[in-house]
């Protein structure tokens, strides 16, 4: 959980302060290492479990967040995240051995049951998934920021930084996705279950590029994040949506390079954790700031250890996947961590343990099997890993030790799970929990049947079945059962409608409802020509805009033919600009389908093109409307 103590910088004064605390942080960090301060006799794990929460009725999200917590004041271990929808919880740091595993699991499961009980009063599921199917762009907007200094702070620093007018999501994968956003709340969509591994200083930069070279092969087997706004995307969508989601850098014609914030990395570490701490500072600039009690460098003379507070709050702000934490234990010694931020949310607790289960043991394990994981493999092979796996997921090809090409699957069995076993035998972890968890991972390998894998399927047979919109919803509700079963994924039957017998359309908007796959023309296309496309892709309408996209008619079937066989006779050729209506009725996307149903019936119409800025963005008909309602029909039969 980030800090919230923190303020957006408004002068320069602030943060000439700010920036002097913070040098002073990195000095006293790199004194502490070279004098011995840090803990580094044992070996603890942690974890923060991110989930989102959703209307019974809908599957919708549920901006309840405030309401919830208010509700639940008596657990100091769950806390607020940058959405309404969202909630986060701490699991407590617990050493790396016995039945530290099933330990996890349980607490886990101890206390999402606990919120799910406060939940139920607000008609409300909470939901383990990387990126939540049914969640809308315009949950995105800023009237959704959860109320808290410290968001709305970053919010308006990152959004102080942006070289362009917007930011943009770009992504392509069976479907594709272009959208701009007005702010970067995009990043909200995200939720994960980071993983935190305590290591000693001396051993941070051998672990730290361990856990780089892992990271593909800990995408590929945990990825459940495929579906974004309707459209199947990367197995892994939440790496390039995170990055996208605050990048505030422009395209230009020159070839200056420039780093985001949300990154892998540029190549191994050499030599100290303050090499991360220290390029990130030169790199990026301050976007928060907060008033800093305590002179570290005073107390490392008084012999006292710092909280380190600036440089924290400026480590939050730099979204590293693999990030370097500090912090101090109990009994008052600082410790470094290294804080796995790829694994997603989801699908079942009992999956997302198996998934920190893989990755702990195998940072242990190869931490004995490999000497320096520099002279195993170069890092643009690590860095080109990360992008195939979260992309690809399963279905990656990586580049592993000494060049050699291996698929995913193989390298997690063949490669990953033997090093991991051995890595949690050494710490003397439970060789029940070893079995069941590394079980889990195997299973799921050799089934090639990930989460992602398994929304991906499930929706994609839906499409065929139904509309996007009740193919999303059918997909969270069959997902929500699941997780309640705590069943794996690898075991789950695909999604189906079934699981939709509550479900009501009438909260829909238009811009959830409508097609926004259109033919449209424009008003110098060959009346003929228009007959002939809509003959052949079966269409009663087809909007007409002009080259910017910009709505300017409506032309129909019925038009055509009432046109030709009173012209027929003419010999000039019909165009669309003597045939269309030009400026028809139209309706905007955040308009209710109650309401819009009710202007088709009030109105007599049978399509009304949709438009946003006096751009067509979409279209609704009579046909959309009855295929929605027979379905609603045959739902109320079955019960």
């Amino acid at each position: 959980m980030g800090e919230q103590r923190v303020s957006k910088v408004t002068n320069k004064k602030a943060m000439q302060t700010f920036v002097k605390a913070l040098l002073r942080d990195v000095e006293a960090c790199d004194y502490m290492i070279n004098q011995g301060w840090f803990e580094n006799d044992i070996t603890r794990i942690g974890a923060e479990q991110e989930m989102v929460m959703v209307d019974k009725m809908t599957y919708k999200p549920a901006t309840i967040a405030v309401e919830a917590l208010d509700s639940m004041k008596e657990y100091d271990w769950v806390e607020t995240e940058l959405a309404k929808f969202n909630l986060e919880t701490n699991l407590t740091p617990r050493e790396l051995v016995g039945k530290c595993l099933s330990e996890l699991a349980k607490e886990n499961s101890d206390k999402l049951n606990l919120i799910q009980a406060k939940l139920d009063n607000f008609d409300a599921h909470l939901v383990l998934t990387g990126i939540l199917p049914t969640l809308r762009k315009y949950d995105l907007a800023l009237s959704n920021l959860t109320p808290m200094k410290r968001y709305k702070a970053l919010m308006e620093a990152i959004k102080a930084q942006l070289m362009g007018s917007d930011f943009e999501l770009k992504l392509v994968g069976i479907d594709e996705l272009a959208v701009k956003h007005d702010s970067p709340l995009l990043e909200a969509c995200n939720t994960s279950f980071q993983v935190h591994l305590q290591v000693s200083p001396e051993e941070f930069v051998h672990m730290y590029n361990i856990a780089q070279a892992l990271t593909g092969p800990i995408i590929a087997i945990s990825a459940n994040s495929p579906i974004v706004f309707g459209k199947r995307l990367w197995h892994e969508s939440r790496i390039a949506l995170f990055q996208q989601s605050i990048d505030t850098r422009s395209s230009h014609q020159h070839m200056r390079e420039r780093s985001p914030r949300v990154s892998f990395g540029t190549e191994w570490l050499q030599e100290s954790i303050l090499e991360i701490y220290r390029e990130d500072i030169s790199r990026f600039r301050v976007l928060l700031a907060a008033d800093i009690e305590e002179d570290s460098l005073a107390m490392i003379k008084q012999g006292k250890v710092p909280k380190l507070r600036a440089l924290q709050v400026h480590n939050s702000t730099v979204y590293r996947w693999n990030r370097p934490c500090y912090g101090i234990s109990d009994n008052g010694k600082p410790h470094l961590r290294i804080e796995n931020r790829v694994i997603p949310a989801g699908p079942t607790v009992d999956d997302e343990v198996a998934n920190a289960a893989l990755w702990l043991g195998a940072m242990v394990g190869f931490a004995d099997e490999v000497e320096d994981m520099r002279k195993e493999m170069h890092f643009a092979d690590a860095r080109d890993n990360f992008g195939k796996a979260a992309k690809y997921g399963l279905d990656s090809k990586f580049t592993w030790f000494n060049d050699e090409k291996i698929s995913a699957k193989d390298c997690i069995l063949e490669k990953i799970i033997p090093t991991a076993r051995k890595g949690l035998l050494k710490r003397n972890v439970d060789p029940a929990d070893i079995d069941k968890y590394l079980g889990i991972i195997e299973e799921r390998a050799k089934s090639h049947h990930t989460g992602a894998r398994w929304l991906l399927r499930s929706f994609t047979s839906l499409k065929e079945q139904t509309n996007n919109d009740e193919a999303l919803t059918a997909v969270t509700a069959s997902l929500v059962k699941a997780q309640k079963s705590n069943i794996p994924v690898h075991k789950w039957e695909l999604a189906t409608l079934d699981a939709l017998q509550d479900y009501n359309p009438a909260h829909l908007k238009v811009s959830e409802f409508m097609t926004t796959d259109i033919l449209s023309v424009q008003k110098d296309d060959l009346v003929q020509l228009v007959a002939e496309m809509m003959d052949w892709k079966d269409l009663r309408y087809a909007p007409v805009d002009d080259k910017e996209g910009n709505l300017i008619g409506l032309i129909s079937r019925k038009l055509i033919m009432r046109h030709m066989i009173r012209t027929k006779l003419r010999k000039r050729a019909l165009t669309v600009a003597d045939v269309m209506v030009a400026d028809p009725t139209t309706i905007d996307e955040d308009v209710n389908i109650v309401e819009a149903l009710q202007l088709m019936r009030n109105e007599k119409l049978e399509c009304i093109p949709v438009v946003k800025d006096s751009q067509l963005v979409g279209i609704i008909t009579a046909k959309d409307f009855l295929s929605i309602a027979t379905r609603l029909l045959e739902r109320l039969k079955l019960r």
